[in-house]
């Protein structure tokens, strides 16, 4: 699993059961590791997290074992996690609650984002991106070379 990175942005359309098809590229790598069930939920930027289902039990652990102090948190990524099974068609159905929560109606982006997948809506992604892009480079990156 550690050697799993998926990577790069897909333009998709959210059916009218709230579907999405998982582009061919991430297909084939879920099903070159034996995965069929996926867990999504709320990212704090108003997104939503897909995990297939090895990086989830990794990420959901971490979270697990946060202090009592971050009981807010656990509830966010924990309490709205819903497991889903890709279908025969390679679809995925995001649920009525989450796709309420990320303001997503049609038009959404899933980007690759290493070990999992963020769901945006379009138009709220290209708000944040040009956001991020307007925005001072942190100093993590500042020193790095490109």
């Amino acid at each position: 699993m550690a050697n799993i990175v998926f990577q790069g942005p897909a333009a998709l359309t959210l059916d009218g059961k709230g579907r999405i098809a998982m582009p061919s590229r991430h297909r084939e790598v879920l099903s070159a590791m034996n995965v069929s069930q996926l867990t999504i939920t709320k990212h704090p930027e108003g997104s939503l997290m897909i995990f297939p289902r090895p990086a989830w039990e990794a990420f959901r652990d971490k979270v697990a074992a946060l202090p009592m102090s971050a009981s807010g948190w656990k509830r966010i990524f924990l309490g709205n996690a819903m497991d889903v099974e890709i279908d025969a068609s390679s679809r995925v159905l995001i649920a009525p609650e989450l796709r309420a929560a990320a303001g997503l109606t049609r038009d959404v982006m899933l980007l690759g984002m290493g070990s999992h997948f963020e769901l945006w809506d379009a138009a709220r992604y290209a708000e944040h991106e040009a956001k991020v892009m307007a925005s001072d480079m942190p100093d993590a990156l500042k020193d790095f070379s490109f």
